[in-house]
């Protein structure tokens, strides 16, 4: 008998010690969970897991950067930048657990959307959806803002990783749920499909279907593109943690209005292919 998955209700503590491994797994799980939560405390509860995973997931994530780090000083020697090397190497990091979480994001098909918002038509459907998300990303900026307020614990790094897989897997759920809405529900099997919206997330755009398929290979163009999108996020909720005191603040207002807007832009861009197809 395979154990329970953990709830918002349950205690932080049964994310302690998270392999290095399930580190994407769990946060697409905890970060599903917060987008589909109705009740602010529950939301309240999940976004505090997620910060929490963030503390006790630390030497996982530090594995990672330290790792990134290295080879960023290696190739530094051979010429160039180190500072640059440096954010590519984070970079690439932070996008291959990005492409490792993707496929472990948990989609609702358009059945299930139209069983759980009774009532509501397309537009009104992409609204319920695009507020949920907002206010899940928002949830987590405070959470993790506020504990990085904390003295003494030197975890910021790895809060930042963990913030940042957590919005990203927020906003590719919200992706991945809108092309259900408009009906333009990417190709291919599931991880397939969750691929195809890591690259509508890099662009701002919806899906687009094209005889060569995306490409997301190392080095590919849009592959650079998502570790710049995934650097520039990162430096955001730096820049909002930054201020110990109103952290909490500044990240939640910051993180609910990114989300917001890459929902609109979404939005905006299926309904427009939609008229172009239509």
């Amino acid at each position: 008998m395979s154990p329970a998955k953990p709830t918002g209700n349950q205690p932080q503590s049964s994310d302690m010690a998270v392999p290095e491994e399930q580190l994407p797994e769990r946060v697409a799980e905890l970060a599903a969970e917060l987008s589909e939560a109705e009740s602010g405390p529950r939301r309240k509860r999940l976004a505090g897991q997620i910060a929490g995973l963030a503390s006790r997931g630390s030497k996982a994530t530090g594995r990672g950067l330290r790792s990134s780090a290295i080879f960023a000083r290696r190739r530094a020697r051979a010429g160039g930048s180190a500072t640059a090397r440096g954010l590519r190497a984070t970079g690439q990091w932070l996008s291959s657990q990005v492409m490792e979480m993707a496929p472990k994001v948990p989609i609702r098909n358009l059945a299930t959307l139209q069983e759980q918002h009774p009532g509501l038509d397309t537009e009104q459907l992409a609204d319920a959806l695009i507020a949920g998300a907002a206010r899940a990303s928002g949830g987590v900026g405070a959470a993790v803002g506020a504990a990085a307020a904390v003295p003494f614990i030197p975890t910021a790094p790895a809060e930042l990783v963990v913030e940042t897989m957590a919005l990203v897997a927020i906003e590719l759920k919200l992706i991945a749920e809108l092309h259900e809405v408009y009906g333009k529900r990417a190709p291919g099997s599931a991880p397939q499909r969750m691929i195809a919206y890591v690259g509508a997330w890099a662009d701002r755009r919806g899906v687009r279907v094209t005889t060569s398929g995306l490409a997301l290979a190392v080095g590919s163009p849009l592959r650079r593109k998502l570790e710049r999108r995934l650097l520039a996020k990162a430096s955001k909720s730096a820049l909002a943690l930054a201020p110990l005191l109103t952290g909490a603040a500044a990240g939640a207002m910051l993180d609910f209005r990114e989300t917001r807007k890459l929902g609109r832009l979404i939005r905006d861009d299926l309904r427009k292919q939609a008229l172009e197809q239509g």
